[in-house]
């Protein structure tokens, strides 16, 4: 029924939780999730949820905040998208905002690894999964110059957990891309986030936990899991002025349309 487009069940919160956490996703009637790999060194505990759990999947990335990990060739991107039940490309994007002291200029090394993955969408036909924080000009931009956009194989995708401006969230419609939001839909500081989501179309919206964070109101400040995604379904149906149902059963078709894969495995 419901589907959580973005989670982390590979993260220690979820040690030796499985069960449990499996447990309350049927419970919730939330009956998809695809598990986010954000690492390379983390893509085989990821793909192997996926491989055990039916009703998973999984993606293949490095998350831009990620330092001091292996940095993805495209062909690391690309033999790893080949394996089964792998289905997007992704965490991928931009982060500027722990800069650290450095400047934007010295974020290059970042703006390349986005660059990559991209390219591996692209080359797969496998939509991206992107990350962007204070940093939406330079994602669009990047996006734009490799994406192919307008063009046969252009990149395709979703902007997970938005919290950017309704400027942004049309530019990314304008490129074909999904927005997906999270938890983050029900605090009540997002009043802002709430006027995006009434303005972005429902046949192109996605719903996402990001857990293990951001569980949504009236589970904020606990560890977040996907059991929860239908909180984030019923503030969207709130802001919509439609039924929680009516709301489930979109953003699932919205999944099963853009990660397409999950159709054929």
């Amino acid at each position: 029924m419901f589907t959580d487009s973005h989670c982390h069940l590979n993260f220690p919160d979820f040690k030796d939780q499985m069960p449990a956490v499996l447990d309350a996703m049927r419970e919730a009637r939330v009956t998809r999730a695809l598990c986010i790999c954000t690492t390379l060194e983390e893509f085989g505990d990821v793909h192997a949820l996926a491989l055990k759990h039916g009703h998973l999947w999984a993606t293949v990335g490095v998350h831009p905040d990620n330092e001091d990990v292996l940095e993805p060739t495209l062909d690391d991107l690309l033999e790893r998208a080949a394996l089964p039940r792998v289905v997007g490309i992704g965490e991928t994007g931009l982060d500027y905002y722990r800069l650290n002291g450095r400047s934007v200029a010295e974020m290059e090394w970042q703006r390349e690894r986005y660059r990559r993955h991209i390219r591996a969408a692209r080359q797969t036909g496998l939509p991206l999964v992107i990350h962007t924080r204070s940093a939406s000009d330079d994602t669009l931009a990047i996006l734009r110059e490799e994406g192919g956009i307008g063009g046969a194989n252009a990149a395709r995708g979703v902007f997970h957990c938005f919290t950017e401006t309704a400027d942004v969230a049309r530019a990314a419609l304008d490129m074909g891309f999904h927005i997906s939001f999270s938890g983050i839909l029900t605090f009540k500081s997002a009043a802002d986030l709430r006027e995006v989501a009434a303005f972005v179309p429902l046949d192109r919206t996605l719903i996402e936990t990001d857990s293990p964070y951001l569980a949504p109101v009236p589970h904020r400040g606990k560890t977040n899991s996907p059991a929860y995604v239908p909180r984030v379904a019923e503030q969207l149906a709130q802001i919509k002025g439609l039924g929680v149902e009516a709301v489930a059963e979109a953003t699932t078709a919205n999944f099963l349309s853009l990660f397409d894969r999950v159709n054929s495995i």
